[in-house]
């Protein structure tokens, strides 16, 4: 593999994978409290433009990475404007093993 490919693939491999551990953090506690709306607005959008780019552009090795990083960032992002009854549900179903889960509020 050329060096500069895979510095690229590196790069395009941790901007996705930086978004997963504050995904999983969301689901297992069940909390945005601290999570800046504005900050992860301004992402996705961000997201979303590179994606719109890569595709104009139609090159593959940015089209695959921001679809990823768009999906995760916009998953924190809409779970931090949910209401805690419905992040609940949404978390429920993508880590049913903690569904009694401390954090968790309501019946």
């Amino acid at each position: 593999m050329e060096f500069v490919t895979l510095i690229g693939t590196l790069a395009a491999a941790a901007s996705t994978i930086s978004f997963v551990p504050q995904a999983w953090k969301i689901i297992k506690q069940r909390r945005t409290r601290d999570i800046s709306i504005g900050t992860y607005s301004l992402t996705v959008t961000g997201f979303g433009l590179w994606l719109t780019y890569g595709i104009l552009r139609d090159e593959w090795p940015l089209i695959v990475p921001n679809v990823l990083c768009l999906a995760i960032s916009a998953f924190i992002l809409v779970m931090s404007l949910l209401p805690q009854r419905e992040k609940d549900a949404v978390a429920d179903v993508l880590d049913p093993a903690i569904e009694a889960s401390p954090h968790k509020t309501g019946p």
